[in-house]
């Protein structure tokens, strides 16, 4: 297995061995980005925890053609290239195509598989061809045990720094919920493994073409997390949710992160 903390930027200390990848849902500005960014290093940076950056380059998966989708590939990978050299963070975003791997990977560290996709063999090869990490978030449709599949597509490539991430499971038409035995099983795969708290938190596929969600309960799913023994937790944060260009329903303001982050803290050292 990989060390997550070889990844450019984690530190690693004694008392807090999760990580966050955080940051908001997808590149909406250059100025929004790096007020984000700022915040979430100093905070980490503070509460000594390992931290990427996380933010979409551009949103494939949209229910309704008039959501909002990115601010161009070009522009939003400039910003993320930002975001990584002026702050000396490691990035994570998503591809969708074999054929961005590599035009994706000369700025992010991390390679993230959408859920929906995570089945899609050439994606799967291409992301690990470019040997950085990538991280694969578990279908809404599908059991941890047969993510070991999407794991070898990867490792077929010589790339062993893989990540799985759990990000609820489709319960009815309108709902998600997630099985904590999927952490468990996970990790005995041999991966690192991530709980996805807010887009598990998700209210999908509403009738007004726009998903819902109940941010909530992102506190009880993140110590749930932790309390399993999760390995990292990813979390999307904006500073003003409700003006989020995308999937605001179900982000934690950024002027949560600090409170939940130090109750996490006192989780994972009660559970160690």
């Amino acid at each position: 297995m990989f060390d997550i903390r070889k990844i450019q930027g984690i530190k690693h200390t004694e008392t807090n061995h999760f990580f966050l990848i955080a940051g908001p849902c997808a590149v909406e500005g250059e100025e929004i980005v790096m007020e984000i960014a700022r915040a979430l290093k100093a905070l980490t940076s503070h509460l000594e925890i390992p931290f990427i950056f996380k933010a979409s380059y551009r949103k494939a998966n949209r229910t309704r053609l008039d959501s909002f989708t990115g601010i161009g590939d070009q522009k939003a990978l400039e910003i993320l290239s930002k975001v990584k050299e002026e702050l000396s963070i490691p990035i994570l975003t998503d591809i969708h195509t074999a054929e961005e791997a590599q035009k994706v990977a000369k700025v992010a560290d991390v390679l993230q598989i959408p859920a929906f996709l995570c089945r899609q063999t050439e994606l799967l090869k291409a992301a690990g061809s470019t040997g950085k990490v990538v991280n694969i978030k578990k279908g809404q449709f599908l059991s941890a045990g047969s993510m070991k599949y999407a794991m070898e597509k990867v490792g077929h490539e010589g790339n062993d720094k893989i990540m799985l991430t759990e990000r609820g499971t489709t319960f009815g038409y309108q709902d998600l919920v997630v099985d904590f035995r999927n952490i468990v099983e996970m990790k005995r795969l041999g991966a690192f493994t991530v709980l996805d708290c807010t887009h598990s938190v998700q209210q999908p596929n509403s009738s007004e073409g726009v998903t819902g969600g109940r941010p909530e309960m992102i506190e009880a799913l993140a110590k749930a997390g932790i309390a399993v023994g999760v390995d990292g937790l990813f979390i999307e944060t904006h500073p003003n949710p409700k003006n989020a260009k995308s999937d605001g329903a179900n982000m934690l303001p950024l002027d949560e992160m600090e409170q939940l982050l130090r109750k996490l803290i006192l989780v994972k050292k009660s559970v160690s």
